[in-house]
């Protein structure tokens, strides 16, 4: 693109920022009533446009099998009827959603008679960089709003038609609340230029989600001068100890890998104790074979069962996002813990077990943001969380950490109420 383009695209963002600011100034003080109207009127808007939306996303899948997406970025961005009525249920939920801002959350008095409250206010303009997930739209956009903040939504071009619809939805539900329309923005444009715009609007956004592969999350990690709340890739572990439940073990394991593949909470590893392989491990290796999934392992692993294939050493580092899985034969709890740091990204990561020692023990050292007991790593949602939906989930430990929702999109303000008071 020639200097002049990429001072449009410049003019263009700028334009976004300065309209979003405004709108957060707004929302900021907008009554909870108002915010839920835009939420519900914009879910019913998605349930009466569904057969446009669905025509759309039709268009972006048709495109996406041209450029050669793979089977896992397409069942991303694919939508069907039921999925599209999860959005708008999760509307629906987010906007029965206490508001948090202004609750405080904290207050005492102070012995020379000052009051002290803690109290939640939006972060202020919210940037969400994303792919080819068009529900993200919705998601993301929702929950600011609840949060008061505005949105500033950068799809990937892979769901450009889809978001551009889903948007519409989201328009209506603030004009019918009577909120400024740049309270949640679509960048009208796939120009990659945009998005480092975006990474340097340090005047107007105030914190970037970004939503995507590990490329598009380590570039935005290199250049942004805006605050982050990211995680690079979901390196899942199931582990089994030798006093898992068989049957358990195995409906588990294969519900997280299998469920949905190309997710961020789907199983990469499974971690297997010495003492239950004999017992469990074929019978869950039969059930991932029979779905098509492709298993590799280590020596150990590969003896007791001939169709797994070895592994190598980049595979305990490999977020597949497809039906892979690797396998890796462990001695007890500890072991299985120490492979996790070792190779995890801090995301998700259960361990499948009836002892209670070695269930305390997993939840206490393994440092990730969702640690599960007897549980599938799939549910690592927001919106299983009974958060209505997630605008990401954060794998860093300042501010937010795992599934980002309505209070965690929000910061706190301290009001110090006095009478009068000098400082000696």
């Amino acid at each position: 693109m020639d200097a002049t383009g990429k001072e449009n695209i410049a003019q263009l963002m700028a334009r976004i920022g300065d309209a979003a600011k405004a709108a957060a100034r707004v929302l900021a003080c907008a009554p909870t009533e108002a915010k839920n109207k835009a939420l519900t009127e914009a879910a019913d808007s998605l349930r009466r446009r569904m057969g446009e939306i669905l025509s759309e996303n039709a268009k972006d899948m048709a495109a996406g099998g041209e450029k050669g997406l793979t089977a896992a970025m397409l069942d991303r961005l694919e939508l069907t009827d039921e999925r599209l009525e999860g959005v708008a249920t999760g509307l629906d939920e987010i906007a029965r959603l206490d508001d948090p801002v202004g609750t405080i959350t904290e207050e005492w008095d102070r012995p020379n008679g000052l009051r002290i409250q803690r109290l939640r206010v939006p972060l202020g303009v919210i940037g969400v960089i994303y792919e080819s997930r068009p529900n993200v739209t919705a998601d993301a956009g929702s929950l600011c709003l609840k949060a008061g903040n505005a949105a500033i939504l950068r799809g990937g071009s892979e769901s450009f038609q889809t978001s551009r619809a889903i948007m519409e939805s989201l328009k209506h539900g603030l004009k019918a609340a009577g909120l400024p329309e740049a309270s949640i923005q679509l960048v009208p444009t796939t120009d990659r230029d945009a998005v480092g715009e975006m990474l340097t609007m340090t005047d107007t956004i105030d914190v970037i989600v970004p939503r995507g592969g590990k490329s598009l999350v380590e570039r935005i990690t290199a250049e942004s001068k805006v605050p982050l709340f990211k995680h690079l890739e979901g390196i899942c572990h199931s582990y089994v100890n030798a006093d898992a439940d068989p049957d358990m073990a195995r409906k588990v394991v294969f519900n997280a890998k299998m469920r949905r593949t190309g997710i961020c909470g789907t199983t990469e590893t499974l971690l297997i104790d010495r003492a239950a392989v004999g017992a469990m491990l074929i019978p869950i290796v039969d059930d991932l074979t029979e779905a098509g999934c492709e298993v590799r392992g280590d020596s150990e692993s590969q003896a007791a069962d001939s169709r797994i294939i070895p592994a190598s050493d980049e595979d305990w580092d490999t977020e597949y996002l497809d039906s892979i899985i690797s396998v890796r034969v462990v001695d007890g709890v500890e072991d299985a813990i120490e492979h996790i740091d070792k190779h995890g990204s801090r995301h998700t990561d259960c361990i499948i077990t009836a002892n209670l020692e070695a269930a305390d023990t997993f939840v206490h050292k393994v440092d990730s943001a969702i640690v599960l007991v007897n549980a599938s790593t799939q549910f690592a949602d927001g919106g299983e969380f009974g958060m209505g939906a997630e605008i990401g989930i954060s794998t860093g430990k300042l501010h937010a950490r795992g599934p980002v929702g309505v209070e965690q999109l929000t910061s706190s303000k301290y009001v110090v109420l006095g009478d009068g008071q000098t400082r000696p």
